[in-house]
Protein backbone atom coordinates (compact mmCIF):
# COMPACT_ATOMS: atom_id res chain seq x y z
CA UNK A 1 0.00 0.00 0.00
CA UNK A 2 1.65 3.44 -0.64
CA UNK A 3 0.85 6.35 1.34
CA UNK A 4 -1.27 9.03 0.11
CA UNK A 5 -1.18 12.34 2.79
CA UNK A 6 -4.70 12.74 2.22
CA UNK A 7 -5.42 9.10 3.86
CA UNK A 8 -6.87 9.58 7.21
CA UNK A 9 -5.61 6.45 8.58
CA UNK A 10 -1.81 4.90 7.73
CA UNK A 11 -0.78 2.96 10.70
CA UNK A 12 -3.71 3.85 12.73
CA UNK A 13 -2.35 7.36 13.57
CA UNK A 14 -5.04 10.24 11.66
CA UNK A 15 -2.80 12.07 9.61
CA UNK A 16 1.04 12.02 9.79
CA UNK A 17 2.77 15.11 10.56
CA UNK A 18 5.92 15.78 7.82
CA UNK A 19 9.09 13.66 8.88
CA UNK A 20 11.47 16.51 10.56
CA UNK A 21 14.20 17.36 8.53
CA UNK A 22 12.79 17.02 4.93
CA UNK A 23 12.85 13.54 4.94
CA UNK A 24 11.04 11.19 2.75
CA UNK A 25 8.46 9.07 4.02
CA UNK A 26 9.75 4.97 3.80
CA UNK A 27 13.22 6.34 2.94
CA UNK A 28 14.46 6.81 7.17
CA UNK A 29 17.69 5.92 7.83
CA UNK A 30 17.45 4.04 10.81
CA UNK A 31 20.49 3.21 13.16
CA UNK A 32 20.82 0.93 16.57
CA UNK A 33 22.02 3.01 19.35
CA UNK A 34 22.03 1.31 22.26
CA UNK A 35 21.65 -2.35 23.74
CA UNK A 36 20.43 -4.47 26.70
CA UNK A 37 19.35 -8.15 27.66
CA UNK A 38 19.41 -10.34 30.70
CA UNK A 39 19.98 -14.13 29.32
CA UNK A 40 21.38 -17.57 30.97
CA UNK A 41 24.79 -16.23 29.85
CA UNK A 42 25.21 -13.07 31.72
CA UNK A 43 23.06 -10.17 33.61
CA UNK A 44 23.66 -7.57 30.55
CA UNK A 45 25.13 -7.22 26.89
CA UNK A 46 28.73 -7.06 28.08
CA UNK A 47 29.05 -10.91 30.14
CA UNK A 48 26.66 -12.31 28.08
CA UNK A 49 28.69 -11.45 24.71
CA UNK A 50 31.73 -12.56 26.32
CA UNK A 51 30.13 -15.82 27.23
CA UNK A 52 28.78 -16.44 24.17
CA UNK A 53 32.53 -15.75 22.41
CA UNK A 54 34.15 -17.75 25.05
CA UNK A 55 31.22 -20.59 23.97
CA UNK A 56 30.21 -21.09 27.11
CA UNK A 57 27.11 -23.28 27.61
CA UNK A 58 24.42 -22.19 30.97
CA UNK A 59 22.06 -25.10 30.08
CA UNK A 60 21.69 -27.59 33.25
CA UNK A 61 19.03 -30.06 34.83
CA UNK A 62 16.43 -28.47 36.45
CA UNK A 63 16.13 -30.27 40.28
CA UNK A 64 13.02 -28.01 41.38
CA UNK A 65 10.30 -30.46 42.91
CA UNK A 66 8.10 -29.03 40.33
CA UNK A 67 10.01 -30.21 37.42
CA UNK A 68 11.14 -34.28 38.53
CA UNK A 69 8.05 -36.05 37.00
CA UNK A 70 8.85 -34.10 33.31
CA UNK A 71 9.91 -35.86 30.40
CA UNK A 72 12.15 -32.89 29.70
CA UNK A 73 14.01 -31.22 32.35
CA UNK A 74 16.73 -28.74 30.58
CA UNK A 75 16.49 -25.39 30.46
CA UNK A 76 18.52 -22.13 30.68
CA UNK A 77 18.24 -20.12 33.67
CA UNK A 78 18.65 -16.26 33.89
CA UNK A 79 21.86 -15.50 34.86
CA UNK A 80 20.83 -12.85 37.18
CA UNK A 81 17.54 -12.74 38.84
CA UNK A 82 15.54 -9.36 37.77
CA UNK A 83 14.68 -8.86 41.30
CA UNK A 84 18.44 -8.28 42.30
CA UNK A 85 18.07 -4.85 39.72
CA UNK A 86 14.28 -3.51 40.15
CA UNK A 87 12.54 -1.73 42.92
CA UNK A 88 11.02 -4.94 44.91
CA UNK A 89 7.24 -2.98 45.21
CA UNK A 90 7.79 -2.72 41.15
CA UNK A 91 8.91 -5.82 40.66
CA UNK A 92 5.77 -7.52 42.72
CA UNK A 93 3.48 -6.19 40.02
CA UNK A 94 4.85 -7.57 37.42
CA UNK A 95 5.11 -10.80 35.57
CA UNK A 96 8.35 -12.63 35.20
CA UNK A 97 8.73 -11.94 31.57
CA UNK A 98 7.47 -8.33 31.94
CA UNK A 99 10.44 -7.78 34.59
CA UNK A 100 12.96 -9.25 32.25
CA UNK A 101 11.70 -6.69 29.42
CA UNK A 102 12.06 -3.94 31.97
CA UNK A 103 15.51 -5.13 32.89
CA UNK A 104 16.67 -5.32 29.03
CA UNK A 105 15.00 -2.26 28.10
CA UNK A 106 16.31 0.43 31.31
CA UNK A 107 19.77 -1.11 30.21
CA UNK A 108 19.58 -0.06 25.92
CA UNK A 109 18.53 3.20 27.31
CA UNK A 110 21.12 3.71 29.33
CA UNK A 111 24.03 2.53 26.81
CA UNK A 112 21.91 4.69 24.54
CA UNK A 113 22.57 7.98 26.33
CA UNK A 114 18.67 8.44 27.73
CA UNK A 115 18.25 10.04 24.28
CA UNK A 116 16.39 13.20 24.94
CA UNK A 117 12.86 13.19 22.70
CA UNK A 118 9.43 14.48 23.37
CA UNK A 119 7.54 11.56 24.44
CA UNK A 120 5.10 12.12 21.69
CA UNK A 121 7.47 11.17 19.47
CA UNK A 122 9.22 7.85 21.51
CA UNK A 123 7.68 4.66 20.83
CA UNK A 124 7.68 1.03 22.46
CA UNK A 125 7.32 -2.27 20.78
CA UNK A 126 7.91 -5.65 23.06
CA UNK A 127 7.29 -9.21 21.70
CA UNK A 128 6.50 -12.36 23.40
CA UNK A 129 5.46 -15.30 22.52
CA UNK A 130 3.57 -16.71 25.55
CA UNK A 131 3.23 -13.77 27.95
CA UNK A 132 2.55 -13.70 31.45
CA UNK A 133 2.29 -17.74 31.42
CA UNK A 134 3.45 -17.62 34.77
CA UNK A 135 0.87 -15.38 36.42
CA UNK A 136 -1.94 -17.56 34.79
CA UNK A 137 -1.20 -20.30 35.85
CA UNK A 138 0.05 -19.23 39.49
CA UNK A 139 -3.07 -17.44 39.64
CA UNK A 140 -5.13 -20.34 38.84
CA UNK A 141 -3.45 -22.48 41.05
CA UNK A 142 -3.72 -20.29 43.66
CA UNK A 143 -7.74 -19.42 42.95
CA UNK A 144 -8.66 -23.33 43.32
CA UNK A 145 -6.34 -23.89 46.34
CA UNK A 146 -7.84 -20.66 48.20
CA UNK A 147 -10.28 -19.08 46.32
CA UNK A 148 -11.42 -16.36 43.90
CA UNK A 149 -10.82 -13.50 46.53
CA UNK A 150 -7.13 -13.85 47.04
CA UNK A 151 -6.47 -13.63 42.99
CA UNK A 152 -4.20 -10.48 42.60
CA UNK A 153 -5.89 -7.31 42.02
CA UNK A 154 -2.79 -6.93 39.42
CA UNK A 155 -3.41 -10.57 38.00
CA UNK A 156 -4.71 -8.66 34.38
CA UNK A 157 -2.15 -6.85 33.81
CA UNK A 158 0.83 -9.25 35.13
CA UNK A 159 -0.67 -12.05 32.32
CA UNK A 160 -1.61 -9.79 29.09
CA UNK A 161 0.97 -10.25 26.20
CA UNK A 162 0.98 -6.41 26.09
CA UNK A 163 1.77 -6.10 29.44
CA UNK A 164 5.45 -5.93 29.18
CA UNK A 165 5.39 -3.35 26.35
CA UNK A 166 3.10 -1.34 28.61
CA UNK A 167 5.48 -1.37 31.47
CA UNK A 168 8.51 -0.28 29.44
CA UNK A 169 6.40 2.63 28.23
CA UNK A 170 5.15 3.97 31.25
CA UNK A 171 8.42 3.39 32.88
CA UNK A 172 9.91 6.02 29.57
CA UNK A 173 7.11 7.80 29.24
CA UNK A 174 6.45 7.10 25.40
CA UNK A 175 3.86 8.45 23.88
CA UNK A 176 3.89 7.46 20.36
CA UNK A 177 2.67 4.02 20.28
CA UNK A 178 3.47 0.78 23.02
CA UNK A 179 2.85 -2.04 20.69
CA UNK A 180 3.24 -6.17 21.60
CA UNK A 181 3.67 -8.04 18.64
CA UNK A 182 2.90 -12.02 19.43
CA UNK A 183 4.30 -14.08 16.91
CA UNK A 184 6.10 -17.28 18.67
CA UNK A 185 9.68 -17.65 18.45
CA UNK A 186 9.68 -14.52 15.93
CA UNK A 187 8.13 -12.27 18.12
CA UNK A 188 11.05 -10.04 19.39
CA UNK A 189 12.62 -9.83 15.51
CA UNK A 190 8.94 -8.64 14.80
CA UNK A 191 9.21 -6.08 17.61
CA UNK A 192 12.55 -4.90 15.95
CA UNK A 193 10.96 -4.77 12.68
CA UNK A 194 7.99 -3.09 13.47
CA UNK A 195 10.28 -0.20 14.91
CA UNK A 196 11.82 0.25 11.33
CA UNK A 197 8.25 0.66 10.26
CA UNK A 198 6.97 3.16 12.77
CA UNK A 199 10.37 5.61 12.26
CA UNK A 200 9.91 5.28 8.51
CA UNK A 201 6.08 5.96 8.84
CA UNK A 202 6.97 9.60 10.63
CA UNK A 203 5.44 8.24 13.73
CA UNK A 204 8.61 8.38 16.13
CA UNK A 205 12.22 9.69 16.38
CA UNK A 206 13.17 7.26 18.87
CA UNK A 207 12.19 3.40 19.70
CA UNK A 208 12.68 0.66 22.01
CA UNK A 209 12.09 -2.36 20.80
CA UNK A 210 12.72 -6.00 21.99
CA UNK A 211 11.50 -9.41 23.13
CA UNK A 212 11.08 -11.15 26.19
CA UNK A 213 9.87 -14.70 27.57
CA UNK A 214 9.90 -16.51 30.90
CA UNK A 215 8.15 -19.92 30.13
CA UNK A 216 9.93 -22.13 32.21
CA UNK A 217 7.68 -23.97 34.23
CA UNK A 218 5.78 -27.03 34.91
CA UNK A 219 3.04 -26.63 31.86
CA UNK A 220 5.19 -24.86 29.64
CA UNK A 221 7.86 -27.54 29.61
CA UNK A 222 5.34 -30.66 29.53
CA UNK A 223 3.66 -28.97 26.52
CA UNK A 224 6.90 -28.42 24.61
CA UNK A 225 8.22 -32.03 25.73
CA UNK A 226 4.66 -33.24 24.48
CA UNK A 227 4.55 -32.29 21.15
CA UNK A 228 8.55 -33.22 20.75
CA UNK A 229 10.28 -30.22 20.50
CA UNK A 230 12.85 -30.25 23.19
CA UNK A 231 15.89 -32.37 23.53
CA UNK A 232 16.09 -35.03 25.99
CA UNK A 233 19.75 -35.26 26.85
CA UNK A 234 19.64 -35.10 30.49
CA UNK A 235 23.12 -37.00 30.34
CA UNK A 236 24.83 -34.04 29.03
CA UNK A 237 23.33 -30.95 29.45
CA UNK A 238 25.97 -28.00 27.84
CA UNK A 239 25.87 -30.40 24.89
CA UNK A 240 21.80 -30.85 24.40
CA UNK A 241 21.18 -27.80 22.21
CA UNK A 242 22.94 -29.41 18.49
CA UNK A 243 21.84 -26.96 15.37
CA UNK A 244 23.02 -28.52 12.35
CA UNK A 245 24.75 -31.63 14.07
CA UNK A 246 23.59 -35.47 12.59
CA UNK A 247 22.35 -36.17 16.12
CA UNK A 248 20.32 -33.07 17.06
CA UNK A 249 17.29 -34.33 18.65
CA UNK A 250 15.79 -30.45 19.45
CA UNK A 251 15.89 -27.18 21.29
CA UNK A 252 16.22 -26.59 25.18
CA UNK A 253 14.18 -23.95 26.44
CA UNK A 254 15.70 -20.83 27.96
CA UNK A 255 14.75 -17.38 29.25
CA UNK A 256 15.96 -14.03 29.52
CA UNK A 257 15.40 -10.94 26.65
CA UNK A 258 16.89 -8.15 24.97
CA UNK A 259 16.00 -4.75 23.54
CA UNK A 260 17.60 -2.10 21.45
CA UNK A 261 17.30 1.59 20.85
CA UNK A 262 16.21 2.44 16.89
CA UNK A 263 16.71 6.23 16.00
CA UNK A 264 16.16 8.27 12.92
CA UNK A 265 19.48 8.44 11.78
CA UNK A 266 18.92 12.01 11.51
CA UNK A 267 18.56 12.49 15.06
CA UNK A 268 20.73 9.85 16.45
CA UNK A 269 23.90 12.24 14.52
CA UNK A 270 22.11 15.35 15.87
CA UNK A 271 22.83 14.58 19.28
CA UNK A 272 25.93 12.44 18.81
CA UNK A 273 25.13 9.22 19.80
CA UNK A 274 27.09 6.48 19.28
CA UNK A 275 25.74 4.08 16.36
CA UNK A 276 26.27 0.08 16.85
CA UNK A 277 24.74 -0.65 12.67
CA UNK A 278 22.23 0.39 10.77
CA UNK A 279 18.76 -1.62 10.59
CA UNK A 280 19.01 -1.39 6.88
CA UNK A 281 15.82 -3.68 5.97
CA UNK A 282 13.44 -5.93 7.44
CA UNK A 283 11.54 -9.25 5.64
CA UNK A 284 8.60 -10.74 6.91
CA UNK A 285 6.20 -13.91 5.41
CA UNK A 286 3.96 -16.47 6.74
CA UNK A 287 4.16 -19.86 5.28
CA UNK A 288 0.33 -20.64 5.61
CA UNK A 289 1.55 -24.39 5.80
CA UNK A 290 1.48 -25.90 8.96
CA UNK A 291 1.34 -25.35 12.22
CA UNK A 292 4.65 -26.52 13.37
CA UNK A 293 6.32 -27.53 10.26
CA UNK A 294 8.55 -24.68 8.57
CA UNK A 295 8.34 -23.99 4.51
CA UNK A 296 12.00 -23.26 2.51
CA UNK A 297 10.09 -21.10 0.46
CA UNK A 298 8.36 -18.57 3.12
CA UNK A 299 12.09 -17.83 4.90
CA UNK A 300 13.41 -17.38 1.35
CA UNK A 301 10.74 -14.77 0.52
CA UNK A 302 11.04 -13.27 3.99
CA UNK A 303 15.33 -13.13 3.09
CA UNK A 304 14.60 -11.68 -0.40
CA UNK A 305 12.82 -8.53 1.04
CA UNK A 306 15.22 -8.08 3.97
CA UNK A 307 17.62 -8.02 1.08
CA UNK A 308 15.54 -6.02 -1.13
CA UNK A 309 14.09 -2.99 1.59
CA UNK A 310 17.60 -2.89 2.38
CA UNK A 311 19.16 -2.50 -0.80
CA UNK A 312 21.28 -5.49 -0.48
CA UNK A 313 22.53 -8.07 -2.76
CA UNK A 314 23.07 -11.80 -1.78
CA UNK A 315 26.87 -11.59 -2.24
CA UNK A 316 26.75 -8.42 0.47
CA UNK A 317 25.76 -10.84 3.09
CA UNK A 318 28.64 -11.64 5.10
CA UNK A 319 27.47 -13.57 8.29
CA UNK A 320 23.88 -15.13 9.23
CA UNK A 321 22.36 -15.60 12.76
CA UNK A 322 20.58 -18.89 11.75
CA UNK A 323 17.46 -19.22 13.62
CA UNK A 324 18.78 -22.86 13.93
CA UNK A 325 16.63 -24.15 17.06
CA UNK A 326 18.23 -27.71 16.65
CA UNK A 327 15.40 -29.72 15.58
CA UNK A 328 15.93 -32.31 12.99
CA UNK A 329 13.41 -31.09 10.50
CA UNK A 330 13.66 -27.21 10.96
CA UNK A 331 17.63 -26.77 10.62
CA UNK A 332 17.87 -28.94 6.94
CA UNK A 333 14.78 -26.22 6.11
CA UNK A 334 16.55 -23.18 6.80
CA UNK A 335 20.06 -23.96 5.48
CA UNK A 336 18.72 -25.16 2.28
CA UNK A 337 16.60 -21.21 2.47
CA UNK A 338 19.79 -19.77 2.82
CA UNK A 339 21.85 -21.56 0.12
CA UNK A 340 18.81 -20.78 -2.34
CA UNK A 341 18.33 -16.91 -0.78
CA UNK A 342 22.03 -16.30 -0.19
CA UNK A 343 24.19 -18.69 -2.19
CA UNK A 344 27.47 -20.35 -0.43
CA UNK A 345 29.46 -17.71 0.68
CA UNK A 346 28.15 -16.27 4.10
CA UNK A 347 29.09 -17.12 7.52
CA UNK A 348 26.73 -18.75 9.41
CA UNK A 349 25.99 -19.45 13.40
CA UNK A 350 23.70 -20.78 15.60
CA UNK A 351 23.83 -19.44 18.83
CA UNK A 352 21.46 -21.23 20.23
CA UNK A 353 24.05 -23.94 20.37
CA UNK A 354 24.78 -21.65 23.55
CA UNK A 355 22.17 -20.28 24.75
CA UNK A 356 19.41 -22.64 24.19
CA UNK A 357 16.12 -21.05 22.88
CA UNK A 358 14.73 -17.91 24.23
CA UNK A 359 11.23 -18.18 22.86
CA UNK A 360 9.86 -14.75 22.35
CA UNK A 361 12.82 -13.17 23.48
CA UNK A 362 15.18 -15.25 20.73
CA UNK A 363 14.75 -12.48 18.00
CA UNK A 364 15.74 -10.15 19.55
CA UNK A 365 18.85 -11.76 21.71
CA UNK A 366 20.16 -12.75 18.53
CA UNK A 367 19.24 -9.47 16.43
CA UNK A 368 21.67 -8.06 19.42
CA UNK A 369 24.47 -10.88 18.72
CA UNK A 370 24.01 -9.74 14.96
CA UNK A 371 24.60 -6.12 15.17
CA UNK A 372 27.92 -6.84 18.22
CA UNK A 373 29.02 -8.84 14.54
CA UNK A 374 28.64 -6.05 12.30
CA UNK A 375 29.95 -3.67 15.12
CA UNK A 376 33.10 -5.57 16.61
CA UNK A 377 33.97 -7.51 12.96
CA UNK A 378 33.47 -10.89 15.38
CA UNK A 379 31.04 -14.05 14.33
CA UNK A 380 30.38 -16.10 17.39
CA UNK A 381 31.18 -20.40 16.85
CA UNK A 382 28.54 -22.72 16.85
CA UNK A 383 29.33 -25.06 19.64
CA UNK A 384 28.32 -28.51 20.10
CA UNK A 385 28.58 -29.56 15.97
CA UNK A 386 30.73 -32.66 16.18
CA UNK A 387 29.15 -34.14 12.79
CA UNK A 388 27.38 -31.73 10.21
CA UNK A 389 24.52 -33.26 8.80
CA UNK A 390 25.11 -34.19 5.53
CA UNK A 391 22.10 -32.08 3.81
CA UNK A 392 23.28 -28.65 5.49
CA UNK A 393 25.71 -27.05 2.84
CA UNK A 394 25.95 -23.64 4.44
CA UNK A 395 29.15 -22.66 5.33
CA UNK A 396 29.01 -22.55 9.35
CA UNK A 397 31.68 -20.81 11.74
CA UNK A 398 32.58 -24.11 14.27
CA UNK A 399 35.47 -24.01 16.93
CA UNK A 400 36.25 -20.83 17.68
CA UNK A 401 35.09 -17.17 16.96
CA UNK A 402 35.92 -15.69 13.24
CA UNK A 403 37.60 -12.75 12.61
CA UNK A 404 36.82 -10.80 9.49
CA UNK A 405 35.28 -7.42 8.26
CA UNK A 406 31.39 -7.52 8.60
CA UNK A 407 29.60 -5.13 6.28
CA UNK A 408 26.21 -6.91 6.38
CA UNK A 409 24.33 -9.64 8.27
CA UNK A 410 21.02 -11.31 8.29
CA UNK A 411 19.16 -12.23 11.33
CA UNK A 412 16.70 -15.10 10.43
CA UNK A 413 13.69 -15.64 13.47
CA UNK A 414 10.75 -18.22 12.57
CA UNK A 415 8.25 -18.97 14.78
CA UNK A 416 5.37 -21.77 15.40
CA UNK A 417 2.17 -21.20 13.24
CA UNK A 418 4.39 -20.33 9.87
CA UNK A 419 5.80 -16.55 11.35
CA UNK A 420 9.34 -15.45 9.21
CA UNK A 421 11.41 -12.80 9.89
CA UNK A 422 14.04 -11.39 8.73
CA UNK A 423 16.87 -8.50 10.25
CA UNK A 424 19.00 -7.19 7.83
CA UNK A 425 22.20 -4.74 9.50
CA UNK A 426 24.61 -3.09 7.66
CA UNK A 427 27.31 -0.88 9.51
CA UNK A 428 26.64 2.57 9.55
CA UNK A 429 27.63 5.08 6.90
Amino acid sequence: MSYDASDDYFFGHPKLPDLPDGEVLGTTGVVVTGLGMTTPLGGNVHSTWEALLAGESPITVLDEPWARDLPVRLAGRLSQEPTEVLDRVEARRMDRCQQIAMVAARQAWADAGAPEVAPERLAVVIGTGLGGGTTLVDQHDLSLAKGPARVSPFAVTMLMPNGSAAAVSLALDARAGAHAPTSACASGAEAIAMGLAILRAGRADVVVAGGTEACIGRLSMAAFARMGALSGRHEDPQNASRPFDSARDGFVMSEGGGAVVLERTQFAQARGARMYATLAGTGMSSDAHTMTSPSADGQISAIREALRSGGLGPQDIVHVNAHAPGTPVGDRIEAAALLESLGPHALVTATKSITGHLIGGAGAIEAIFTVLSVFTDVIPATRNLDVKDPEVKVDIVTGTQRHIRVTAAISNSFGFGGHNVVLAFTKPA
